[in-house]
């Protein structure tokens, strides 16, 4: 397979890629004109035009490749309609008031048990609430039109969208009464995609338990906790499921990150019994979590590239000892920790989500191959990477990104070779070091 791949003995053919999306949206990558669409939103609004406030605020929402807002308007009224995951938020506006709703379900008969729920969870709420209309449960956000900035819009818009996002998959499946609703707009994806993706979330959960269970408990505990975090954040973007699963993932990390006195070993072990309860599934239960949806929201934040930077550095800082003490595995599962906890914790620039996205490809060849990729930038049974393409890959984004980030130096010199230990430390290192100030 990766001769073919590789080109030995053979011509090259044009790559192939399937254009198949990863990891969780970002909307911290929009071009410097959607930017300027903020300002004109906010500028507008302060001198009274309201629906031209509108205009500017829904064209910075829109992102052009995702396509992911509709919006009309005639006059002073008009009508908005945007994508989260597995919702539509619908809403208008006219001269008095805007207004949003989101449906999560439907209840055809009346539940206490839900309603309380939704009664606790909107104390938690800033801008939004749950609502009830006949059969259908909704979140529901209004502001008059004098206090609709493009701030609170934002903000309010944006708590209305993830908030519903991820509740509609929860209350379905804690409350049996209610129906999904509102969700045929999602993309199915081919079974044959699925079948990749389920035989993957297989072996690299095995992959992982097994190499735990072969070492000791106690004195690799740390080494063990880096291994079961980076595999959820490997799941999160490479498998990128939705809904329960989705959530569930979320709550396995939050077993280590939960701020109590539990020793790391005892925390290793919930973890571990989590992943043993996801591993045993039925297939199909794993499928219907695997479908694809436009995002307009990140339901993570910004953050300054130091932070990233940080994350990096602790992380290969700690992998060094699993390296030169014969645990080249362990070394590796550290070393992607560093920058997969920032893909997964921070909506990151779109320049440094690429590269994570090369450094995934390095590392885990056969699944892009068996998504259907043809590039294949490292061949494990050889230990040979295919260095011309990944320096040409590198360039390429620089170049892509050099109008934004006009300082991002990434030295493909320092990259090395000579095994996959090496190469993630190197890469990495470059990733720590890079000027990500914008333009």
């Amino acid at each position: 397979m990766f001769d073919k791949i590789f080109g030995r003995g053979k011509k090259k053919e044009p790559p192939v890629d399937p254009g198949i999306p990863f990891g969780r949206y970002s909307d911290n990558n929009k071009p410097v004109a959607k930017v300027t669409r903020w300002t004109d939103a906010d500028n507008l609004f302060k001198e009274k035009k309201y629906p031209e406030s509108f205009d500017a605020f829904f064209d910075y929402l829109k992102d052009n490749s995702e396509q992911n807002v509709v919006y009309e308007r005639n006059g002073a009224e008009g009508r908005f309609q945007f994508y989260q995951g597995s919702k539509i938020v619908r809403g208008e506006f006219n001269t008095q008031e805007l207004k949003a709703e989101l449906m999560l379900a439907r209840m055809p008969q009346p539940s206490v048990p839900v309603m309380r729920r939704l009664l606790e969870m909107n104390f938690i709420l800033y801008y939004s609430r749950f609502a009830l209309d006949n059969d259908r449960l909704c979140m529901r956000f209004d502001s008059s039109i004098e206090a609709a900035s493009p701030s609170k819009l934002y903000y309010g818009l944006k708590e209305l969208a993830t908030k519903g996002d991820k509740q509609d998959d929860l209350l379905v499946q804690d409350f049996s009464i209610l129906e999904t609703a509102d969700s045929e707009h999602i993309t199915t994806i081919s079974s044959s995609e699925k079948e990749v993706k389920y035989d993957y979330l297989q072996k690299w959960i095995g992959q992982i338990l097994d190499t735990i269970a072969s070492v000791d408990a106690d004195k690799f505990s740390g080494g063990i906790a880096y291994m079961l975090l980076s595999l959820v954040y490997r799941i999160d973007y490479l498998i990128a499921p939705e809904g329960k699963l989705l959530n569930d993932l979320e709550k396995i990390a939050g077993i280590y990150f939960k701020k109590d006195e539990r020793p790391v070993p005892e925390k290793n072990r919930d973890m571990v019994e989590a992943f043993k309860q996801l591993k045993a599934r039925p297939k199909e239960e794993i499928f219907s979590y695997l479908f694809r949806s436009k995002y307009t929201f990140s339901i993570v934040a910004p953050q300054q590239y130091k932070t990233i930077a940080d994350s990096i550095h602790g992380a290969n800082h700690n992998m060094v000892w699993y390296r030169d003490n014969g645990y080249p595995f362990i070394a590796t599962q550290i070393s992607e920790y560093g920058i997969s906890y920032c893909q997964y914790s921070y909506s990151q620039p779109r320049a440094i989500t690429e590269l994570f996205h090369l450094y995934m490809m390095v590392n885990y060849p056969e699944y892009f191959v068996a998504l259907g990729y043809s590039i294949a930038y490292y061949d494990p049974k050889n230990n040979e990477f295919a260095s011309p393409g990944i320096i040409e890959r590198i360039k390429a984004i620089q170049e892509k990104w050099k109008d934004k980030y006009p300082n991002m130096d990434f030295k493909t010199a320092n990259l090395r070779f000579d095994n996959l230990v090496n190469f993630d430390l190197s890469f990495t290192n470059e990733m720590e070091v890079l000027n990500m100030e914008a333009k």
